[in-house]
């Protein structure tokens, strides 16, 4: 059985872990860990792994694996919440050609293929195909009767 060699930290885990002994050096007894050493905390955690900055941070592992959870989960809350996507306007000196598929909830497809095409063009096109139908135009193109 080999020594194990200690793995240096990263500096960002050193400057938490620095900040985490200085409170433990000031705090009163029983005195909770502030949010934002725990926000830090977290931070490394989500980038090192919980185990690895529960072990360099003298943190319990499970409280650390708690609070990720919950902060990947109010994450995925605010992430599951978008209901629509912004196209900006891109300058570009060239011509672009892209092939864009929407596909709305009823199964309706649409298809396009993008030749130099305008923004406020493919942002009505995009918007007449999603909404739904409120007003028919008779001789529209779509197959389904969409505007």
């Amino acid at each position: 059985m080999g020594i194990k060699k200690r793995q240096e930290l990263p500096r960002r885990l050193v400057g938490v872990q620095q900040r985490l002994e200085r409170w433990r050096l000031t705090r009163k007894v029983r005195e909770r860990i502030p949010d934002k050493l725990w926000d830090a905390a977290v931070g490394m955690a989500n980038v090192y792994g919980v185990n690895r900055t529960a072990k360099a941070l003298r943190l319990d592992y499970y409280e650390l694996k708690k609070r990720v959870k919950q902060c990947t989960a109010v994450a995925g809350d605010a992430q599951g919440s978008a209901r629509f996507v912004e196209l900006a306007p891109v300058s570009s000196a060239g011509c672009c050609e892209c092939l864009l598929e929407l596909e709305d909830i009823g199964g309706a497809k649409m298809r396009m293929q993008l030749k130099g095409i305008a923004m406020p063009d493919l942002a009505s096109l995009t918007r007449a195909f999603l909404l739904p139908a409120k007003i028919h135009m008779a001789g529209n193109g779509f197959e389904d009767g969409r505007p």
